[in-house]
């Protein structure tokens, strides 16, 4: 009623304006205004698509500059590539500067929560994560990061503790859930036959596994609670995307994956430039495995985005011959900045504009149907 309302008081004030148009241009007017009208019902008229996978790329405390560093430090990225792009406000409940446990658990949850919370409310109350919302609902699931899965980023998608310093208990949540894929470190947080018993084919190293006939995996890069820097990695996170994605594409459901770049963010608090940039570089790759597929697929909504920037770092002056950048970091610390998000697929279009990080969670929510 509202729209006819208006057409209404748009013809009405043309026809006030009759007199002192020329008939072309009266038959003009009114034609734009039918046009543009007939437009706005199209759009209202168009249904959103909905995904049947979501892919949730995570790059720790990458910012604008640090990926404007590495497009033009590598030649482009495949971040370049994304259409659908908006900006993402980080703040936690109690904090204007987030930390990774509460900008985490805004995307897993939907709820802003206090700095160091891992899957809790502001008031320390137990939230259910879009990972276990899919499992609930038949999804497959899986989970990759280059730190510890019990990190706060992998650990907000399926562990609710009251500090993200609580690694054991975190990866005390781990079992039972049933996640079908996961690649990562931390293995002495883990107790192999509780994996065992769940099912596990467990695989520690850097080299590829065929995963034929195994019905969940866990794969450790290496013994220890972390993982090396991407030189000595090599393309072991895109190569654990690649297959991550291969193994749960079997289940005609659907699935969900979320992948981090953990280390883009121990660069920016150590204020190591080339750190920084060569981690977002494979985190990079990681981007392109899951994009491909998604290009082929057709089913598959990619999101790229960040819990937050670390460092606040600034791009002072560059050299297009040398490919160098003259820099600086403000601090060692996470900042308050913005974030973009980068979305490809059925349901991108909702990730544009500036949107709160708990609208992630809430807007895969409205997608999957739960």
């Amino acid at each position: 009623m509202k729209n006819k309302a208006l057409k209404f008081e748009k013809i009405t004030q043309i026809c006030k304006m009759r007199k002192s148009l020329s008939y072309p241009s009266f038959l003009i007017a009114i034609c734009i205004l039918f046009s543009n009208c007939h437009a706005g019902a199209k759009v209202m008229a168009q249904k959103i698509e909905k995904p049947l996978n979501i892919i949730l790329l995570i790059g720790d405390g990458m910012g604008l500059a640090q990926i404007s560093a590495a497009a033009f430090m590598n030649g482009g990225l495949a971040l370049e590539l994304f259409k659908n792009i908006g900006l993402v406000k980080t703040s936690s409940a109690n904090n204007y500067i987030t930390d990774s446990a509460a900008g985490a658990t805004a995307y897993s949850t939907g709820e802003k929560t206090y700095n160091g919370a891992i899957g809790l409310s502001k008031d320390s109350i137990s939230l259910p994560t879009i990972l276990e919302m899919s499992e609930a609902h038949g999804l497959s699931t899986g989970l990759i990061a280059t730190c510890s899965i019990t990190h706060a980023t992998p650990g907000s998608f399926f562990g609710h503790q009251k500090n993200r310093e609580m690694h054991k208990e975190i990866a005390n949540d781990f079992y039972t859930k049933g996640i079908d894929y996961v690649a990562g470190t931390g293995k002495p947080y883990f107790d192999m036959n509780r994996l065992k018993a769940d099912n596990y084919t467990v695989h520690t190293g850097k080299d590829l596994i065929g995963l034929d006939a195994i019905q969940k995996y866990f794969w450790f890069y290496n013994d220890s609670i972390d993982a090396p820097k991407s030189a000595e990695r090599g393309l072991w996170l895109k190569q654990a995307t690649s297959q991550g994605i291969q193994f749960l594409s079997s289940n005609k459901k659907g699935f969900f994956l979320m992948v981090e770049g953990s280390q883009i963010d121990w660069g920016g608090h150590a204020n190591d430039f080339n750190y920084t940039v060569t981690e977002l570089i494979d985190f990079d790759h990681a981007v392109r495995a899951a994009l491909e597929f998604a290009q082929k697929d057709g089913n598959t909504l990619v999101l790229v985005t960040a819990d937050h920037e670390t460092g606040g770092l600034s791009l002072d002056a560059g050299s297009l011959t040398n490919k160098t950048i003259e820099h600086h970091y403000s601090s060692t610390h996470h900042s308050g900045i913005m974030v973009p998000i980068y979305a490809y697929g059925p349901g991108s279009e909702l990730f544009t504009g500036t949107i709160e990080n708990t609208d992630v969670f809430k807007k895969m929510k409205s997608l999957y149907g739960f």
